[in-house]
């Protein structure tokens, strides 16, 4: 990459940082979808449950609380992991366009390099 040069070295680089940022956004996007497709079968069997009580995971415990209180608490959870997900989806969307357009730069560049006449 030494031959290549500066210009295209830092839009080479601004494509690799830009590909890990989109990995990262994808991975907690997938995450947090996981997340919330679990609180939402939690909720569903909340739901169907008829009893006052029910027992809540709290790291390594489990505690009894009102069956309210839990669902209350889990839908909050929802939410969350909702509006989590559209964020990471927008930047995503916003991350992939800005790759799109470097790599269009990066391209315009290279075709521009190939069609000028070289000395030998």
């Amino acid at each position: 990459m030494s031959e290549l040069p500066p210009i295209v070295q830092n839009l080479v680089a601004q494509l690799q940082q830009l590909q890990q940022q989109i990995q990262a956004v994808i991975s907690q996007r997938v995450s947090m979808e996981s997340l919330l497709r679990e609180t939402e079968q939690a909720i569903e069997e909340l739901e169907k449950n008829q009893s006052e009580f029910v027992f809540k995971s709290i790291g390594s415990i489990l505690a009894k609380d009102t069956r309210e209180n839990v669902l209350k608490e889990l839908k909050d959870k929802k939410e969350t992991y909702e509006v989590r997900i559209k964020t990471l989806q927008r930047q995503e969307e916003k991350l992939r366009e800005r790759f799109a357009e470097t790599q269009k730069k990066l391209q315009s560049y290279l075709s521009q390099q190939s069609s000028e006449p070289r000395a030998l």
